[in-house]
């Protein structure tokens, strides 16, 4: 299942081209250098040799080199040049949630979009691995445009899994897949369906071999319920239904405190694992969202991990 043939619908094709348009765009203003400054220093790459110098680190002799020519030499390292950018995201039936301007799933596309044009236009890798209650399609981190509008296609047409995600299964298997450090990006809601098993673990030993950011990707209504009446909801991935008074005070009360605690959960869970979060909103520009996250992230990282 690592490399099927992309569905190919003419209102898929239109989808992927308008957000083509949209994240090119994007590209072309100051998020290109946040891209680097917030994510440059994953890692170091052999250089050169060169003469010792006093004040140079003694752990850096190159002894082999040292022992032909009788002079001290020292490894010169450089910061690698080439990121690999790995996005997990999230295929469960959830994803389809939109009250208003976009879907989750929409938003996640424009997201994988907006990240794999600008990493093209640095001479990075990127690649992607979709998930509901298995790991599915995974396409390994390359180069080019046609592979980039590939990504996009595939989040826009993955088949939804009725019975949630399992993010703990897809976890594991970036860890057995992710062989050199990269920066990984878990695109998801974070909805865990009952009984799910908890991922922190797992994402807590990703964390200490790569860069890990969890995307939350979040419509209003799942922390505020309006005051419209009764509202017939339906649970997507249950396909559950029920009937809510939103004039009632009490019922939106708990409706927040429920996200609330979801909320705090998921932030102390992200917090063990050392992962970043980065929040996107249905409603929300995905290009500023992903501005300000850079902006944030290079300031208190003194612009390098």
């Amino acid at each position: 299942m690592s490399d099927e043939r992309p569905v190919l619908t003419s209102e898929l094709m239109a989808r992927v081209r308008a957000i083509e348009v949209r994240t090119h765009k994007l590209v072309n203003t100051a998020l290109a250098g946040g891209y680097r400054s917030s994510f440059r220093g994953q890692g170091i790459e052999f250089q050169e040799v060169r003469a010792y110098q006093p004040g140079d680190d003694v752990r850096r002799i190159d002894w082999n080199v040292t022992a032909r020519t009788g002079e001290a030499f020292v490894k010169n390292y450089a910061e690698e040049r080439e990121l690999t950018v790995h996005l997990l995201v999230d295929s469960s039936r959830s994803m389809d949630l939109g009250s208003r301007v976009w879907t989750k799933r929409e938003v996640a596309a424009q997201f994988a979009a907006l990240i794999a044009f600008v990493g093209l236009r640095h001479g990075d890798r990127v690649g992607m691995t979709l998930y509901g209650e298995h790991p599915g399609l995974h396409l390994p981190a390359r180069k080019g445009s046609q592979h980039v509008l590939r990504l996009v296609r595939e989040v826009l047409a993955a088949k939804p899994d009725a019975l949630g995600s399992d993010l703990c299964g897809a976890l594991e298997r970036e860890e057995r897949l992710l062989r050199r450090r990269s920066v990984v990006l878990v695109v998801s809601d974070f909805l865990d369906a009952p009984g799910a098993r908890d991922w922190a673990v797992v994402m807590t030993r990703l964390s200490l071999r790569h860069d890990v950011i969890a995307v939350r990707v979040r419509d209003p209504l799942e922390s505020e319920l309006p005051g419209v009446g009764i509202l017939p909801l339906r649970e997507l991935e249950s396909d559950g239904r029920v009937e809510l008074d939103t004039r009632r005070a009490a019922v939106r009360a708990a409706w927040k405190a429920a996200f609330d605690a979801r909320e705090g959960s998921l932030r102390t869970r992200l917090a063990r694992a050392q992962a970043d979060l980065l929040d996107l909103e249905t409603t929300q520009d995905v290009g500023e969202s992903v501005r300000a996250f850079f902006r944030r992230r290079s300031l208190s990282r003194g612009g390098a991990r």
